[in-house]
């Protein structure tokens, strides 16, 4: 009898400890998560942008992170991409010049959870997210902002001439969408205002660079230079400081970097986007597949104009925030550019 009570009892412990490592069926794992960039950190602005969303999520969340940079090198971007996809389960993803290898992984991954951010990337089994921002609408405002800037004499060092300027990193869709949204909004204000422009050639990752740019703008009596440059942009807004003129910040709010010459700052939030998407994933409302555009409702773009020292008057605080609510509530509409 104690034999069959033993075996009994050795049976029942066999079966809780089986039971009890028994996998639930809840979903693909969402606890490892890597932020992939093209670029690399250290611009103030886009990438950063992106990062301060993942150590959200690693706060927040207790997941486990990593972030892969591949600082522009096309020799990175598929082991880096082969790198994320290994260790992680979901993969936020800047793909700008690889987007052909996402598409790739993706298709062979189709378990894993692929957000691509700021381009629309669509692979054949459908399962990559895309996040497209409307950056137009808040190019628009930064070109509100340099019209008022210019053509106030007010305001210190605001010559009679009408001319405002913008520094691109590269001839690419979303920069130049940047761009000419930004001339519309200067339009917007006065239609003799004069935007001058400097392209450079891809160049993400040099202020130097950048400085050199926006002083051949000042010299041509531009008031207000709105760079749009990553990296290569904190340039810009020392050569606003040299200058004692004014600069538009972009991505981050960069309007304190350099106190009373950046007056605002086109923002893209990829960190509160970042966040928003990966909330999805975890309660269960995230679709693969789809694309999701934000825009000034949501807030994820926006012009930010708070600073420590503050150059604009109120009447141009005042006008923007008008144009703001136009375009949000659909009174103006801003054209959308082709990518």
């Amino acid at each position: 009898m104690k034999r069959i009570l033993r075996t009994m009892l050795v049976v029942m412990l066999v079966v809780v400890s089986v039971g009890g490592c028994k996998p639930t069926a809840s979903g693909p794992q969402t606890d490892k998560v890597v932020y992939l960039i093209n670029g690399a950190l250290g611009d103030n602005a886009f990438y950063d942008s992106g990062q301060k969303g993942i150590d959200t999520l690693k706060s927040q969340y207790g997941v486990e992170t990593r972030t892969i940079e591949c600082n522009f090198d096309a020799g990175k971007y598929e082991p880096g991409l082969e790198a994320a996809t290994q260790y992680s389960d979901v993969v936020f993803v800047i793909s700008y010049a690889f987007e052909d290898n996402l598409k790739a992984m993706a298709d062979k991954y189709p378990d894993k959870i692929f957000v691509n951010i700021d381009t629309i990337v669509q692979n054949s089994k459908n399962t990559i997210t895309s996040v497209k921002y409307i950056e137009e609408e808040s190019a628009f405002l930064a070109g509100v902002c340099a019209g008022l800037t210019t053509t106030d004499t007010s305001i210190k060092n605001i010559n009679p001439d009408k001319i405002v300027g913008v520094v691109a990193a590269a001839d690419d869709p979303v920069v130049m969408a940047f761009v000419r949204a930004y001339e519309d909004g200067v339009h917007h204000v006065d239609k003799d205002i004069k935007v001058e422009r400097v392209v450079l050639a891809g160049v993400w990752d040099d202020p130097a660079k950048g400085k050199q740019a926006a002083l051949s703008l000042y010299d041509k009596k531009c008031d207000v230079v709105f760079q749009v440059a990553a990296a290569t942009g904190l340039g810009v807004l020392q050569a606003a400081k040299e200058r004692d003129l004014y600069a538009i910040g972009v991505d981050t709010n960069q309007n304190d970097i350099e106190p009373g010459h950046v007056i605002a700052s086109d923002i893209k939030d990829v960190g509160k986007t970042i966040e928003e998407v990966y909330k999805t994933i975890k309660d269960g409302t995230y679709q693969p597949g789809q694309v999701i555009r934000y825009g000034l409702k949501t807030g994820t773009v926006d012009l930010v104009t708070d600073a420590q020292v503050q150059v604009l008057p109120q009447t141009i605080l005042d006008r923007i925030s008008e144009v703001r609510k136009e375009i949000i509530d659909g009174t103006l509409e801003v054209p959308k550019y082709q990518q």
